[in-house]
């Protein structure tokens, strides 16, 4: 008999166990029976909540998006200024949630499954726009072409993420980087 209750408990187990096996791996050739036995369950469970590695890896991917929507609404909340929104979207995006070395790789491996899942290239769409919209909506007023820019923004905090990767930045590192560029828009 089933526990109930138990679903929801599960799946966050699984999610956080996805995200912990490929930071360790460093990539997607980790197995469902790994991600469960990191969850402290069988990789029947697994395959009963998710179905699938992919699916594991995209359910990880909506709570790490999740949780960055949260840190930059937060963020944005307490700006007051075009410049200090675009200045709370580029700390959000390299804040200690955010640029943990399991959840870079996280974002790394799903910009490679986006090349060939329709699921996550769906996903990693809706990131886009998210983000390119709160950089539209912050620099219209500060820059001849918001979307332009916004668009170079979002590419550094992209590149600065593989740097990361690589271990070739840190978080304050990747935001003055950001920064800069942005100053030098205006």
């Amino acid at each position: 008999m089933p526990k109930v209750g138990m679903e929801p408990i599960r799946r966050a187990a699984l999610v956080q166990a996805t995200i912990e096996e490929i930071g360790q791996a460093g990539n997607l050739d980790v197995s469902v029976g790994r991600i469960a036995k990191r969850a402290g369950m069988s990789s029947a469970l697994a395959f009963h909540y998710f179905g699938g590695k992919e699916e594991m890896l995209l359910a990880a991917m909506r709570h790490i998006l999740t949780l960055y929507g949260a840190e930059v609404r937060g963020a944005l909340a307490m700006a007051r200024t075009p410049r200090e929104r675009v200045e709370a979207i580029v700390r959000a995006s390299f804040g200690p949630g955010n640029f943990r070395a399991e959840v870079i790789s996280a974002w790394l491996n799903f910009y490679v499954l986006a090349m060939t899942s329709d699921g996550a290239r769906r996903l990693l769409v809706l990131y886009r726009r998210r983000l390119r919209s709160n950089l539209v909506h912050a620099l219209r007023t500060e820059v001849p072409d918001p979307v332009a820019s916004a668009d170079r923004i979002a590419a550094l905090i992209d590149g600065l993420y593989l740097r990361a990767a690589l271990g070739g930045e840190t978080a304050g590192d990747a935001i003055a980087h950001v920064l800069s560029a942005f100053t030098k828009e205006l």
